[in-house]
């Protein structure tokens, strides 16, 4: 091994001789020759060959080179900081780094400015020595090449892997553990599923995360990273000091993991660039999702009706929690909520709501105000009259959503049809106007930039109806392949017998959403009549043999 410069004897005896070592994952699949041990061994030798004293190691081991927020090169930067480094040396210039723009700081700027010496051993790279030093920039560039061009490697791996339907995370979710006998596979972890069901039982109760996670913590159930680590399974994520404080973020997270239906979901994040460890997350219309891929947690109803909860959840107020039909309301003419008003020192029979664009923009909606007992009474009504039908009626009333549901689809098939049809003949027509105008430019008849206008216009105009017609197409596969789920609603019915009085789990088990309607005059009198409409979960609005829109 060639010996640099012999110069340790200008170096403070007080100061620390700092040897470096770094090891990432890809750098392991070369073998032995980047090993931590390997790296320890030479460093230490060239150290006492050349009479470096006071020397300390300082170890990242599993950090990529393109990030410099290692935990132990931000120690050896304090000491720099502090002046107590004389040396630093490493086995080669990718060890300190393989980004060449932070590497050139540090050994152009920063260890020059705190005095500290730089040696990169298996480069001849010596600051001491400014001839050895010339060629250091290029080694960055071609260590970041490096860097970079395993990055992409890897990430054609990754993509492959994603595509073939294998979990692309590290660890399987809270709920799940790998398959001893095949990594890819997930099975039950049945002391954590329990506590998944428990907080989706919990979501359907009418509970917020905040309240779901107050309710593990006082039960002292572990949270995911204490339950993985007793069970022997390592995570990225730091254990807190209590083990059992959940945390409202993390119960949003699990109420809406999808890999709860037994499906595999790859691609939910990416990142910019090699040289950065942040994630972004994917529009879900990116995921990749494979069904059934192993056991469920959570059935496909329950699932619904919790994410169905979370897009009209009722938040904690100063007030306390909100009434329980918070959210749950639309107005019938312009789509928005309705607003919950209420106030300090008021009955439930003074609070309502009002339509949040009449609230915020007045004269763009009518408010369309309806009291809360109002809404309830007539909830109570309808609940109780669909109960005893499907309970009196259960063949009928399958027979009934079956004629709606035909309805609907042929409707719908007739109106995509129809546009499928003139957009296609228009494309037609554009391609004969485009071949038309070639002859003419051929001919001469019109000149070459009255062409290039002209086709140009009529082409975006193709483009633009190609698009639509893909759209047309998906509507089309769409509503054949529609089947509206009537056993899941019969089965949320028979979960009850008479209701005497609402509460939020019910409610969000059996309703979707209630449009109101603005009020209407009665003829002849001074009253006036208020209209709303329920959507049912899986089944939507659905006319019983009576009026399915009952007055106010």
């Amino acid at each position: 091994m060639k010996q640099l410069n012999r110069q340790s004897s200008t170096i403070a005896m007080d100061k620390i001789t700092a040897l470096y070592c770094r090891l990432s994952r890809d750098d392991e699949l070369q073998g032995d020759s980047n090993s931590i041990l390997n790296q320890k061994a030479i460093l230490q030798k060239y150290a006492d060959d050349n009479g470096f004293c006071n020397t300390m190691f300082f170890v990242d081991d599993g950090f990529s080179g393109t990030n410099f927020d290692r935990p132990d090169w931000q120690r050896l930067m304090g000491f720099v900081d502090e002046g107590k480094v004389g040396t630093l040396i490493v086995k080669d210039m990718s060890r300190l780094g393989r980004d060449y723009l932070k590497v050139g700081y540090y050994t152009e700027v920063v260890l020059p400015g705190a005095d500290v010496r730089f040696i990169a051993i298996n480069n001849g790279v010596d600051s001491a020595n400014q001839q050895e030093s010339d060629f250091t920039p290029f080694l960055n560039i071609i260590n970041e090449w490096y860097a970079k061009d395993t990055s992409k490697k890897i990430r054609a791996v990754f993509k492959a892997k994603g595509e073939s339907g294998k979990p692309l995370c590290t660890n399987p979710p809270y709920g799940y553990i790998k398959d001893p006998d095949d990594k890819n596979h997930w099975i039950v972890d049945e002391t954590a599923a329990d506590v998944v069901r428990d907080i989706f039982k919990m979501c359907i109760a009418g509970k917020g995360p905040s309240q779901i996670a107050k309710a593990l913590s006082q039960r002292k159930i572990l949270v995911p990273t204490a339950h993985f680590r007793e069970i022997g399974i390592n995570t990225p994520t730091k254990v807190s000091d209590d083990v059992f404080a959940w945390q409202p973020r993390t119960i949003s997270d699990i109420l809406a993991k999808r890999e709860y239906l037994g499906h595999t979901v790859n691609f939910k994040t990416r990142k910019k660039s090699y040289k950065s460890k942040q994630k972004i997350k994917n529009e879900p219309s990116e995921w990749v999702v494979f069904e059934n891929t192993h056991e469920a947690i959570i059935d496909q109803e329950t699932f619904d009706i919790v994410q169905n909860i979370r897009n009209g959840r009722r938040r904690l107020t100063p007030m306390g929690e909100m009434p329980i039909l918070s959210g749950m309301l639309f107005c019938a003419d312009c789509g928005a909520k309705l607003y919950q008003v209420r106030a300090r020192g008021w009955t439930h029979e003074q609070e309502h709501f009002v339509c949040a664009t009449y609230r915020k923009q007045k004269g763009k909606c009518t408010s369309h105000q309806i009291r809360n007992v109002q809404v309830e009474q007539i909830l109570l009504t309808e609940i109780n009259r669909m109960l005893t039908f499907v309970r009196e009626h259960e063949a009928e009333f399958v027979e009934l959503l079956s004629k709606k549901s035909e309805r609907e689809l042929n409707r719908q098939f007739q109106e995509s049809s129809r546009e499928l049809e003139q957009s296609m003949q228009r494309i037609t027509k554009l391609d004969s106007i485009i071949q038309r105008l070639y002859e003419d430019n051929l001919d001469g008849k019109i000149s070459n930039d009255r062409f290039a206008k002209m086709t140009a216009n009529y082409e975006q105009e193709q483009k633009d109806l190609e698009e639509q017609v893909a759209v047309l197409r998906n509507t089309l596969a769409a509503a054949k392949e529609q089947r509206i789920n009537v056993d899941s609603f019969i089965a949320q019915v028979k979960k009850y017998t008479e209701v005497k009085e609402l509460d939020a789990e019910m409610i969000r088990n059996l309703v979707k959403r209630i449009d109101v309607f603005t009020p209407e005059k009665v003829p002849g009198t001074r009253t006036k009549k208020q209209t709303v409409l329920i959507h049912w979960n899986f089944i939507g609005a659905v006319e019983l043999p009576k009026e399915q829109k009952i007055s106010a």
